[in-house]
């Protein structure tokens, strides 16, 4: 195996051939990743290892704290801001684990908007074709870990900005339940829904990533054996409008994990789906606590542009009382209940991550129509774990022209088991 700094550098060569051009990373820590992969090769040599991390190079999204620079979370609002005091708590966890921090990659404006467009630092275009969206908020993340810019990368995810990317540049995204990794030293958004997940070519490397961010002890999931498991398979709206392509795949794995002794049933959670619709009517829970976190400048005017798309929904989110958020708040509680009760019939829920595989960049930014539609779709199937409090990750289909993930997803807490079923379904689909 090639050493820890003979892989940096020949990431380091292939971003310096392309330094004019570049919108995959907006920061670069060259010499301390050398540093790093150095001590991890040495330790490599002389003994035992920090654990699977070590001399794994990382990328961090732009809205993760590092200690002496500004965090600038994909905006030029925050360029001038005050430099960070201290590392981000994942960040220093990554470190503390042999972790080679590479630099931090581009991100939707303050990570609202799921296409992936960032107006100030360029769009990274998707891994496998850049003329196509990357999916975002963490734009950056989903196109370096699939054009291997790095090993594994981190991002965080509110309605699925972690998934959307790996659906669609062909990656491992795992969106962990909510506050089992820390959000200190991350730029929020949405207190109630803000989750930090890895993105990564294998559901190991995701594994271990979360487990180091989350203050465990690393250790690869143990594929669990699938003719055990129960598969729900949430029927309705969360599959209208689906590209064929992307239901012929999906309904490919499912009949090959249906040949394992997997037991599959159709279950419909259409009526929770509508009564958060219902709760959340005004406004989304994402966009009211957004709206908090950007009052001031909302309030006064942004000192310098802010993407329309981002100030526009936090603007008239910025109108709505209290008393709907409080009340949004509060019937969320008795939906993330119900859905729990719901889910505990099955191991794990599964539909396509996004229903659509990645348009063109151009087609988004010349029709705001047609953008806002696809936003809409990109965030349906994904943003149902925030909304309900779970946990999930996306898996790459085989067998499709331009990618897209299928979506494993478990109820509350029970993420090491959504992990070994995601690892044997890896597994079986040729991961």
């Amino acid at each position: 195996m090639q050493s820890s700094r003979d892989r940096l550098e020949a990431i380091l060569s292939r971003l310096a051939g392309r330094a004019g051009d570049e919108s995959v990373f907006v920061k670069l820590y060259p010499q301390a990743a050398r540093a790093a992969a150095d001590a991890a090769d040495a330790r490599c040599k002389a003994g035992p290892t920090l654990g699977p991390l070590d001399g794994v190079i990382v990328s961090i999204k732009d809205l993760f704290d590092v200690a002496g620079e500004p965090t600038t979370a994909g905006s030029l609002l925050l360029a001038t801001t005050a430099p960070a005091l201290r590392d981000a708590v994942i960040v220093r966890r990554l470190r503390q684990a042999g972790a080679v921090i590479l630099g931090k990659t581009n991100m939707t404006e303050f990570a609202f908007t799921a296409i992936g467009v960032n107006p100030h630092y360029g769009t990274p275009g998707n891994a496998t074709d850049a003329g196509r969206i990357p999916g975002g908020s963490s734009a950056g993340a989903g196109v370096s870990v699939a054009a291997g810019t790095s090993e594994i990368s981190i991002g965080s995810d509110t309605g699925g900005s972690v998934r959307i990317p790996a659906s669609l540049n062909g990656v491992v995204g795992f969106k962990p339940t909510a506050r089992r990794v820390p959000l200190a030293g991350a730029f929020p958004l949405s207190a109630t829904l803000d989750s930090v997940g890895p993105l990564a070519r294998t559901v190991a490397e995701c594994a271990a990533a979360d487990a180091v961010m989350a203050g465990e002890e690393p250790a690869a999931p143990v594929p669990l054996s699938l003719a055990a498991s129960r598969i729900g398979i949430a029927r309705g709206a969360l599959f209208d409008d689906t590209e064929e392509e992307v239901a012929a795949a999906f309904n490919r794995c499912l009949r090959r994990i249906e040949l394992t002794g997997a037991r599959l049933a159709d279950m419909s959670i259409d009526d929770l789906l509508a009564d958060m619709r219902v709760a959340t009517k005004r406004a989304s829970i994402a966009a009211m606590e957004g709206a908090e976190v950007h009052a001031d400048w909302l309030m006064t005017g942004a000192a310098t542009p802010v993407d329309p798309r981002v100030s526009g929904p936090l603007s008239r989110a910025s109108t709505v009382p209290a008393t709907v958020y409080i009340r949004a708040v509060r019937r969320r509680a008795a939906l993330v209940a119900a859905m729990d009760e719901r889910l505990a019939s099955v191991d794990v829920l599964a539909l396509p991550t996004t229903p659509i595989t990645a348009p063109t960049i151009v087609s988004m930014t010349s029709d705001e129509v047609l953008c806002e539609r696809t936003e809409g779709l990109l965030l349906r199937n994904t943003q149902v774990a925030n909304q309900f409090d779970l946990c999930a990750i996306s898996l790459p289909m085989p067998g499709m022209t331009r990618p897209a993930g299928l979506m494993l997803v478990a109820r509350s807490g029970h993420d090491h088991h959504l992990l070994r079923i995601a690892a044997a379904i890896e597994a079986l689909l040729g991961g």
